[in-house]
């Protein structure tokens, strides 16, 4: 028998609803306007290859913040830093990194990853640089290029990458800013490490990538690079090293500290470096980024001393005068 609401039962059931759909709705306006947003300006390689995105799935789960990650190249990651337009740094260029600490606009810089650079170019290697030094593989592009045979594709936008690729030519004996002007087979894309590539692609160029996009651009199921290969790796001189960078509170009042400390916390915890240590093992047979905490901690394996060398300022990750609070980021266990 079906029972029949009065006049006032439906009424009282009418209430009831609302009320719940009022305490449901202000409790998901109280869940969503309670979580802080954090702004990380990030280099590209960490954001193309979708690492960022595996991280901010599992930190967003733990920790009411939300990621607001900018792609860019590590010098304008800075500038967003130092115009205070982020709240955090992951950038992955030493000399630039200690510049911003000496001016006070970073503090807390804990190195989280790392890999390598590599020389990738056309199929037939025209300049035969495989297997060579990357010094030697260097000066056979530069007179190979000169010689209408070669191109070179360089960044040009003062990333990291770009940063290391100066270097790298200052080390084989040439100006990369005289370089540069012999257009006819020296090219500048002014764009990610994503878009360099595809532009290296189509004109079947040499250029100077992290072994992460690479495999993330080559690899993948629709290969948009099938004209590139790997022609010169895994030397010292090669690595690329990863660090995260809180935006120095000191200097910029708005800058959400704590939320930026509470991430750099998870990217050197166990959870995070685990994720940083599976990433693309499953779709590319290899990890794209290794992880940097324990390595460094434990300081036993010949890789330790390599980062060590390229990335440490005065013997350590972030010496204690560009440290604010939190000295639990270099206890014993953590650094």
């Amino acid at each position: 028998m079906k029972t029949k609401l009065g006049t006032w039962g439906v009424v009282i059931m009418i209430a009831a609803v609302a009320s719940t759909a009022s305490v449901a709705g202000t409790l998901y306006y109280l869940q969503v306007f309670s979580r802080q947003k954090l702004v990380v300006a990030t280099t590209t390689s960490l954001y193309e290859t979708g690492l960022l995105d595996e991280i901010e799935e599992h930190f967003e789960q733990k920790y009411p913040i939300d990621l607001c990650l900018i792609s860019v190249g590590t010098g304008i990651a800075i500038q967003f830093a130092q115009r205070g337009d982020a709240d955090m740094l992951l950038v992955h260029s030493p000399p630039q990194e200690i510049k911003l600490l000496q001016d006070n606009y970073g503090t807390n810089r804990k190195i989280i990853a790392y890999n390598f650079f590599q020389i990738v170019g056309p199929n037939d290697d025209p300049a035969q640089i495989e297997g060579l030094s990357i010094t030697e593989a260097l000066s056979k592009i530069v007179s190979t290029g000169r010689n209408s045979h070669a191109i070179w594709i360089s960044r040009g936008d003062n990333s990291g990458t770009h940063i290391k690729e100066k270097a790298l030519w200052n080390a084989a004996g040439f100006n990369w800013a005289l370089l540069r002007d012999e257009t006819n087979w020296f090219k500048e894309t002014g764009s990610g490490m994503g878009k360099t590539l595809i532009v290296a692609n189509e004109l079947e160029a040499y250029t100077l990538t992290d072994i992460g996009t690479f495999l993330a651009y080559s690899q993948d199921m629709s290969n948009l690079v099938p004209n590139l290969r790997t022609l010169v790796s895994q030397e010292a001189e090669l690595i690329n090293v990863y660090s995260a960078i809180a935006v120095n509170k000191t200097t910029n009042s708005n800058a959400n500290f704590e939320a930026a400390t509470n991430f750099t916390k998870f990217l050197i915890s166990k959870e995070g470096q685990q994720i940083i240590e599976n990433y693309g093992i499953s779709a590319y047979g290899q990890p794209l980024f290794y992880p940097a905490v324990e390595l460094l901690k434990n300081n036993t394996a010949p890789i330790a001393q390599i980062i060590k060398e390229y990335s440490y300022f005065d013997d350590s990750e972030c010496p204690p005068q560009y440290r604010y609070g939190h000295p639990e980021l270099y206890d014993r266990k953590n650094s």
